[in-house]
């Protein structure tokens, strides 16, 4: 590998909004780099805008009219002079077109290779990489299905249930999990459509469909001179069709010799892809012997947080040195693991109205504090949170010497959080924390929907005032009818109440751009 030539980053465009945005900006800022904002005419007065240093506006509101606008962007990096691009998560930050855009525009792109991008985007080339240098992959096929004989030959080998996937889909798009041999046909058209539809890619692959598995996922960081480290592993269990709620680092899962391995793993991955920047090596887990590659996100996700807590790095920040040609000067030996991190996702959402989103005007805010105590957010008092992007408004993350310290942490934390004008999720995520399955550290994918009744009880007798929050049982815990849709409780599903505002992002988003 040829050593790149060292090219520190002077001024540096967000292509992004909202919290990420402003995370980056504060990083930049660390490091003595201008920053440009992006803004669309909703996003006028965001607080990214009014952190950064300049400021190019891209007319429109919508998604695809802005934020997803290369052409637009494109221009923006040539107006304010930027050298380098931060796509932050969502959005564009996977789409490797888009890289090689910013690459020919002159700047530099804050990531990793448009090659690397294509190569673990695609789920089929992946999983033959990875196979390639001994990383467990889940059984099925290796090759993107011909027809549905084809796939009923590899229903004989793996067995039921089965899962297909669209190669090129994430986000929990193009998947359908398969039963019985008289559910093939149909279930391989609806997948083949689906992916054409929202990944411009008809290919298909099957494999087999794991119940209610552990999602594990490991944080790594590379530099662009082929030296790379692993901050340790995710837990992303707490789901709700396939939407992550609430994220920990690390595990109680995995014992300290299987955090090693399943560490070692992801960093034999992502160096086979020939990877640089921060990113995700995602696995499956059947038990923490059994555990599976799903996919690389290749950008950093939502949950960096609880990494940066227990290990003690600024991914962001390091993200910004790696693109500007710096070596990374710690070796996997020097990284230990402090405590525990937890991180809940505090969303614009109405309990009551089937977890709409609830876009609105911020009267007032007071966020927690205190020891191990982080809030990432863009809100202030006064700001009108738009209708058309994504619902999440707030990350609140915790830290403590044990799990234990940090969950209750975290409960504090939540009893202080306060958002005057819209209503949240806050109050959902103190049910979990206090569940009992979810403070022994045995919940699954499944967690969410298999504690209805627990849900039900835990928001039966509250206070008159908060009553609104009894309809999580018409929101998150339709059991039913999501057991009788395409995927699982835990996928979309056209059966399941939808979020307008979260649909809308999952149609406006590119390939892989749920987070």
């Amino acid at each position: 590998m040829s050593t790149p030539t060292k090219r520190p980053i002077k001024r540096l465009l967000i292509a992004n909004r909202g919290e990420i945005a402003v995370r980056i900006i504060r990083a930049a800022r660390d490091l003595g780099i201008e920053t440009v904002a992006l803004y669309s005419d909703a996003d006028q007065y965001s607080l990214h805008v009014k952190l950064a240093d300049y400021s190019v506006n891209l007319p429109g509101n919508t998604a695809v009219d802005t934020y997803l606008n290369v052409p637009k962007i494109i221009a923006a990096i040539k107006e304010s002079k930027a050298d380098a691009v931060h796509p932050g998560y969502g959005f564009l930050s996977e789409n490797a077109d888009f890289a090689d855009a910013i690459t020919n525009a002159g700047a530099k792109f804050v990531g990793p290779s448009a090659k690397a991008m294509r190569l673990m985007g695609d789920k089929i080339e992946a999983k033959r990489l990875m196979k390639a240098h001994k990383v467990t992959c889940v059984p099925g096929s290796e090759n993107p299905l011909k027809d549905v004989e084809d796939l009923r030959r590899h229903a004989q080998d793996i067995g039921f249930p089965m899962i297909l996937k669209a190669s090129a889909g994430g986000g929990g798009r193009g998947m359908r999990v398969v039963r019985t041999m008289d559910d093939l046909a149909e279930s391989f058209a609806a997948c083949t459509r689906e992916a054409a539809s929202y990944f411009g890619n008809p290919a298909v692959f099957c494999e087999r469909y794991i119940e209610n598995p552990r999602h594990i996922e490991v944080q790594v960081l590379f530099d662009e001179h082929g030296n790379g480290v692993h901050l340790f592993e995710r837990d992303c269990s707490v789901q709700r069709r396939h939407q992550k709620l609430i994220e920990e680092a690390p595990s109680l899962f995995l014992n300290a010799e299987q955090r090693a391995e399943i560490g070692g793993r992801a960093v034999v991955a992502a160096k086979a892809a020939g990877y640089s920047s921060a990113g995700t090596i995602e696995f499956i887990c059947e038990s923490p012997e059994r555990v599976y590659f799903m996919e690389m996100n290749t950008r950093i996700q939502v949950e960096h947080t609880v990494s940066e807590e227990i290990s003690g790095i600024d991914l962001v920040r390091w993200q910004l040195l790696v693109a500007s040609g710096e070596p990374l000067p710690f070796k996997q030996e020097d990284i230990q693991l402090r405590g525990w991190a937890i991180e809940a996702r505090i969303n614009a959402e109405d309990p009551a109205k089937g977890f709409l989103p609830s876009p609105g005007r911020v009267n007032q805010v007071r966020f927690p504090a205190g020891p191990g105590v982080r809030v990432d957010s863009h809100l202030y008092p006064g700001y009108e949170i738009p209708q058309f992007y994504d619902s999440m408004v707030a990350k609140l993350i915790v830290w403590g010497q044990t799990r234990e310290i940090a969950m209750d942490r975290m409960l504090r934390a939540l009893s202080e959080f306060e958002i005057d004008g819209v209503p949240t999720t806050a109050k959902f995520h103190e049910a979990v924390l206090r569940n009992p399955i979810f403070r022994a550290g045995t919940m699954n994918t499944g967690f969410v929907e298999s504690q209805a009744e627990y849900f039900k009880k835990a928001f039966s007798n509250v206070p008159e005032e908060h009553q609104d929050h009894a309809a999580l049982l018409a929101a998150i815990l339709t059991v039913e009818d999501q057991k009788k849709g395409a995927v699982t409780a835990t996928t979309t599903s056209s059966a399941a109440p939808k979020s307008l505002w979260r649909e809308r992002s999952r149609l406006e988003s590119t390939r892989r751009g749920g987070v």
